[in-house]
């Protein structure tokens, strides 16, 4: 699959990232359906500070981040404070994520992350800028796409290969969990037992084996002094939102 770079484009803009930034976002607006309702999105007007992209139909918004090359472990973007202050707003777009090859133009991957997926441990400070910098002391970030758990990232299209709509959807919802829950503090916990479950990279699993991740858990809680029973407690959770599945004393299956 290819994004369309037209004769047009050509002309208007001349820039390389320019002609980037039109063409992902023109194949978005043209492609892409709201994977939280199914029907198409819309384009806002240029230049809005929060997002891109909004249905028309259920009212969530979108923000795009296009990347040349690979999804990697991390994505660049704009100032450290304002992306917090959005984490903990009741307004935060959701994100769409757009890889390809600026040669060929050959879409890589594509993929949604839910706005309540997002916590402060997913967001790396960068370093401020230097004194001698034209904007000095400002201070970027990066997006760790490695600290989001697989549930929380919907691919519409994954190393080329393009994702059933139905499936798109279906996962969304799988989510939607998570929008019920508004502290940051016990919905960073569920992510972090998450991720956990995920890193065992098997389909059945065992508490024990949950329980060998308690030291780097109790460094992310250092407030927390009972980590295995913090954790029976988040299996229990995910158990309930249907995510894993408790098939006898002390064993999980991922569902």
């Amino acid at each position: 699959m290819r994004l369309d770079i037209t004769d047009e484009i050509k002309r208007v803009y001349h820039s390389n990232s320019q002609i980037a930034r039109v063409i992902t976002e023109n194949w978005v607006r043209d492609k892409i359906f709201c994977p939280n309702c199914g029907k198409e999105i819309i384009s806002f007007e240029n230049n809005r500070p929060v997002a891109d992209f909004y249905c028309n139909s259920c009212k969530e918004e979108y923000e795009l981040k296009s990347k040349n090359g690979s999804l990697a472990n991390k994505i660049v973007d704009g100032a450290y404070s304002t992306m917090i202050e959005r984490i903990e707003s009741s307004n935060n777009p959701n994100f769409f994520f757009l890889t390809y090859n600026k040669v060929s133009y050959e879409l890589k991957d594509f993929l949604v992350v839910p706005r309540y997926i997002f916590t402060k441990e997913i967001i790396e400070k960068r370093k401020p800028l230097s004194d001698t910098a034209k904007r000095a002391g400002w201070t970027g970030c990066n997006i760790l796409i490695n600290q989001i758990p697989d549930l929380g990232k919907i691919f519409y299209i994954k190393n080329g290969i393009e994702i059933e709509k139905k499936q798109v959807t279906e996962k969304w919802r799988k989510t939607n969990f998570m929008k019920e829950n508004r502290d940051l503090k016990s919905k960073g916990w569920i992510l972090d037992v998450l991720m956990c479950v995920e890193k065992i990279n098997k389909k059945d699993f065992t508490l024990n084996e949950i329980y060998k991740y308690e030291n780097i858990l109790k460094d992310k809680h250092l407030q927390n002094n009972n980590i295995q029973a913090k954790i029976r407690q988040q299996l229990q959770m995910l158990r309930d939102k249907g995510i894993i599945d408790f098939t006898s004393r002390g064993n999980y299956r991922i569902l």
